[in-house]
């Protein structure tokens, strides 16, 4: 027995129970049950250490004026933590093992919530890979002092457990307990759940006492109640559940009482669909300092197109919410792993032959399946067109946006023609010590600071660089003897800075308790334009402002201006509710009669409930 042993046996021995003797067996086995429910109550606590992100210290301090926010919060890892005891019969390993999965969880959280504001929600888990990669490789992780302590605690209890508190249960009674309690503890998930996902207990507990609380916050909701349990309470977001009352032949019987429509087979246009990443006019903000050159052919675009303010679900991040909810139509996604009904299928069934490109990888929010599922015809990705064309690299709009004007002029002309097309060019984060290939020029204030001048810089260098390509584009396309309509609109805001720093310094109200700073958080803008061929076959002149939306009614819009009827059933429905609320926000906020709101009228809510049974159905019979 080497020296360094003796002297861990003899320092193990300071500790009463740290090894089993004869007459303090049953002390033996408290101090090792006491610990393993220590270690994962502590890394409860410390989970919430990470819960809050970068708002105000207070949220932590306030967790505490709550028991019942602690106890379910401290709950699952202490039962995660109990349950791999029993199944290893090692308490350092089961520590390990679940203070890595929560804390682990807790720091991607916490990261999340000060690059995007966004928490981390169950069904980010799917995408978890993809958030990684582009966290590892796009955004400045660091260690600061809360991270730190975390990754002390988790260090120091592990050692503290395989030295001191080694009772392994291996032998009877103490085996027949271990069995019992593996069995046990996942017989308890099923009341869990239902405590964990009840609405009217999650709803009751909160924990704004803190400066600037804001309770219009998605965001702030969810903090305010830790991590853990508001985590656990999304799990059914993530698997979407049957609208109450909901039957197949409900949901039949409200889309057979509309009459399917088609698209006069004279205006039938060709259709370009252009979502632009993280694309806004931040002039309209009333941010000065921007150059006039930024947004100059932005400027004449709308000048000759029918424009509006787009409100999403989303701020930052989220690409594929806005993408999606204007392709099929639907307010709340969900996942899609089959074909489901949507708008693509529509153009297909009138005839249209679908395709689209993205520049950046298939596998980037899974669209390689998922635009399958859509029902478009074709797709192109980084892998099968965009990386030949930029030395395997993504592809950025000076590459991206011609090559939609020469996917178009290479269509089969017997056929009418709808492209979307998603750009990757303005994807953050912006660098803060560099300028990018535009250089610098665009914004400039006295007095700015060193991040917001870079940020801004070169945001704003390739929003002007989008909108000259655009621009270009469009001229391409104004002299073309066949009618193509072009709907451009951006997904979300820009990230500026970490914690909204940029916003926050440019004095944007990003305040969402206000209705402006509501359309601040949310909205980019639309644009519809038309060539002189479409023009005169549709006989409107797709100039003026149009209505706030959301994106699942762009598609609707688009219609009406094109004269193309009533279009098919889920439309006609959407519409009805359109007319009620023209604005469906997933954080629970509608405008009703002109104002923001998160309690709908009962007329709304009805609705809004055909709506929902509607959309489940025709997530599950694609033909509709």
């Amino acid at each position: 027995m080497n020296k360094f042993t003796k002297a861990i046996k003899k320092f193990r021995g300071c500790f009463l129970f740290a090894k089993e003797a004869d007459g303090r067996r049953t002390a033996f086995w408290i101090w090792n049950g006491a610990f393993v429910v220590l270690s994962g109550a502590g890394t409860g606590i410390f989970s919430l250490l990470l819960a809050y992100g970068n708002y105000p210290n207070e949220i932590f301090e306030g967790y505490f004026a709550h028991p019942d926010l602690i106890a379910l919060n401290l709950l699952p890892p202490i039962l995660l933590t109990v349950f791999l005891y029993f199944v290893i019969g090692r308490a350092w390993i089961a520590h390990l093992i679940g203070g890595a999965l929560i804390l682990g969880s807790s720091a991607a959280d916490y990261f999340k919530l000060a690059f995007r504001d966004d928490p981390l929600m169950a069904s980010d888990i799917k995408d978890m890979g993809i958030g990684v990669k582009f966290g590892v490789e796009s955004y400045k992780l660091y260690l600061n002092t809360r991270l730190a302590l975390c990754a002390v605690f988790l260090t120091a209890s592990v050692i503290f457990l395989a030295f001191f508190v080694r009772g392994r249960l291996r032998k009877r009674p103490a085996v027949i307990v271990r069995i019992a309690g593996a069995v046990l503890i996942p017989a308890l998930i099923f009341p869990l759940h239902a405590l964990y996902t009840d609405d009217s207990i999650y709803n009751g507990i909160d924990n704004f006492d803190f400066p600037k609380a804001n309770s219009w916050s998605s965001t702030q909701r969810y903090i305010t109640r830790g991590f853990v349990y508001p985590f656990l309470h999304s799990i059914p977001d993530a698997f979407p559940q049957k609208p109450d009352g909901y039957s197949d032949a409900e949901a039949k019987a409200i889309l057979d009482s509309y009459e399917d429509g088609d698209i006069p087979a004279d205006r039938k246009v060709n259709v370009i669909g252009i979502q632009l990443e993280a694309f806004n006019d931040f002039e309209r903000m009333g941010i000065d300092g921007i150059s006039e050159s930024v947004y100059e052919k932005y400027r004449e675009l709308e000048a000759e197109s029918y424009t509006g303010r787009l409100v999403t679900n989303i701020f930052a991040g989220g690409t594929v919410d806005t993408e999606r909810t204007f392709l099929t139509g639907y307010w709340k996604l969900g996942d899609f792993r089959h074909d489901v009904g949507s708008y693509v299928r529509y153009f297909k069934d009138q005839g249209y032959f679908t395709e689209g490109s993205h520049s950046c990888y298939d596998w980037f929010y899974n669209r390689k399946n998922v635009n399958a599922y859509i029902g478009f015809d074709r797709y192109w990705f980084l892998e099968n067109r965009y990386g030949d064309m930029a030395n395997g690299k993504v592809a950025y709009d000076d590459i991206l946006i011609p090559d939609i004007v020469k996917l178009y002029k290479e269509r089969d002309k017997t056929s009418p023609y709808f492209n979307f097309t998603v750009t990757y060019q303005g994807h953050g984060p912006y660098s803060t010590d560099s300028y990018t290939i535009w250089g610098d020029g665009y914004w400039s204030r006295e007095g700015a600071s060193h991040d917001a001048y870079f940020i801004m810089n070169n945001y704003l260098a390739q929003v002007k660089n989008t909108c000259e390509n655009v621009a270009r584009m469009l001229d391409e396309l104004r002299g073309d003897p066949d009618p193509v309509v072009v709907v451009i609109f951006g997904d979300h805001n820009p990230w500026l800075g970490n914690s909204n720093s940029v916003y926050d310094e440019l004095g944007v109200n990003i305040d969402t308790s206000t209705e402006e700073g509501f359309y601040n958080y949310y909205s980019t803008r639309y644009v519809i334009w038309a060539n002189d061929a479409a023009k005169e076959a549709l006989g409107f002149d797709f100039t003026g402002e149009g209505p706030d939306l959301s994106p699942c009614y762009l598609m609707n819009l688009l219609f009406k201006l094109c004269g193309w009827g009533k279009g098919p059933a889920y439309m006609q429905l959407a519409n009805e509710v359109f007319a009620l609320t023209p604005v469906l926000n997933t954080g629970g906020f509608y405008v009703e009669n002109g104002r923001v709101t998160d309690a709908p009228s009962e007329k709304l809510a009805a609705e809004l409930q055909k709506l929902n049974i509607a959309q489940y159905y025709r997530k599950n019979h694609p033909e509709r």
